[in-house]
């Protein structure tokens, strides 16, 4: 059976969409995650060890999946996560991703390592969207990307903290899009050749391919190796909670503290002024081996949840996860290659349409457990 025989829904109908269509080097590198990726396996596994409880014969008439997402109205508990060098997976990927998100009612992040620039996503929308954002060695830096972030119209910063050295994602070696010298580049040639609906679509018409937010830091915008080059050079190794306390001086906007998974994390990032965290362990593509987001969520919540707002991103692929992770005590959830897939396999029309069943099968969960509002899905809701 062909993957095009049947119309795609979910996050996986999407995955082997975009699998098939993408260059196997952009493949690997937004499916792949660190070293064996036990823990890129178990952040979706991991849903499974808990279960929703059904109540009947409640008045379930009226179901609201509506909340607030630092601070603004959201129709369900999701935001989109940022994701690098999201436009090489689809032609302007976070414009489409922006858009779709907008259309939903829901918040897009875009990424640092963007391939469209903060005033290219605030162009395709005219509204307030996220940014994320790592502490670059260079100060100075930060600060020009925070005043073109907050110029754009961001008002709610994603900071990323579990990235001081870049985890060891060994497919980016095998397919040749680290290392590899000029085999490398000849492997990644032939993908390229061998995917010609991404080549025309993306390839050609989705031109510049250049990390967007940092084209006026590096010598050659057109140059990835150059880029990949400058980005590794100024991850910093001894950022420590002090430079949150000194970003939190210089941005006016909400923070969320994104790649925490322990309580004590949690607790000194909302000692530091910090409006809210996301519980993550960056998808498993850092640190192999590391528990899954959905487990850590409880403690976490359990800490600071009455004091700031808690997020969680890894491993959601639906609806019914996004309702158990509010049981776990979650605000609400991020979700990242669930949306790239969309719109690698099918643009922003995917997107939208998978947006769209995540809001129903949240309602759907909602009414056969008794509720109406998402305030009233709690602990009590579910079991281990």
């Amino acid at each position: 059976m062909s993957i095009y025989d049947v119309t795609p829904i979910s996050p996986g109908d999407f995955q082997r969409r975009a699998k098939w269509r993408l260059p196997r080097f952009l493949y690997d590198y937004i499916a792949g995650g660190a070293n064996d990726e036990d823990t890129v396996a178990v952040n979706t596994a991991d849903f499974r060890r808990y279960h929703l409880k059904q109540r009947v014969m409640r008045n379930v008439d009226g179901i609201d999946t509506s909340t607030t997402l630092a601070g603004h109205q959201a129709s369900m508990p999701v935001a989109l996560a940022p994701v690098g060098m999201a436009g090489m997976m689809a032609r302007r990927g976070e414009t489409q991703g922006a858009r779709a998100a907008k259309s939903a009612g829901i918040p897009f992040t875009t990424s640092t390592v963007g391939i469209c620039p903060v005033e290219e996503v605030q162009a395709a929308i005219g509204q307030p969207f996220w940014f994320q954002l790592y502490m670059l060695r260079e100060r100075d830096l930060v600060l020009k990307l925070l005043d073109r972030a907050q110029a754009a119209g961001c008002d709610t910063l994603a900071f990323t903290v579990d990235l001081p050295v870049a985890g060891m994602r060994l497919r980016d070696y095998r397919n040749g899009m680290l290392g590899g010298g000029a085999l490398g580049k000849l492997s990644q040639l032939t993908q390229i050749v061998t995917s010609p609906l991404w080549a025309v679509d993306v390839g050609l018409k989705g031109k510049p391919h250049n990390f967007g937010n940092l084209s006026d830091l590096v010598p050659d915008p057109n140059d990835l190796n150059a880029y990949k080059a400058f980005v590794d050079s100024q991850f910093d190794p001894s950022v420590t909670w002090e430079d949150i306390a000194w970003l939190r001086g210089v941005w006016q906007g909400k923070i969320l503290i994104k790649g925490v998974l322990e309580p004590d994390d949690a607790r000194a990032a909302a000692d530091v002024g910090a409006d809210g965290v996301i519980v993550s362990n960056h998808g498993g593509r850092q640190l192999d081996g590391v528990a899954s987001s959905i487990s850590k969520l409880p403690a976490v919540a359990a800490a600071v949840g009455g004091e700031i707002e808690v997020y969680m991103d890894g491993g959601v692929r639906s609806g019914i996860d996004v309702v158990k992770a509010l049981a776990l005590g979650a605000r609400g959830v991020l979700i990242g290659r669930p949306w790239v897939y969309a719109v690698a396999a099918s643009g922003e029309a995917g997107l939208t349409n998978m947006l769209d069943v995540f809001q129903r099968e949240i309602a759907t969960a909602m009414a056969l457990m008794g509720v109406t509002r998402i305030d009233q899905i709690t602990s009590d809701l579910i079991e281990y």
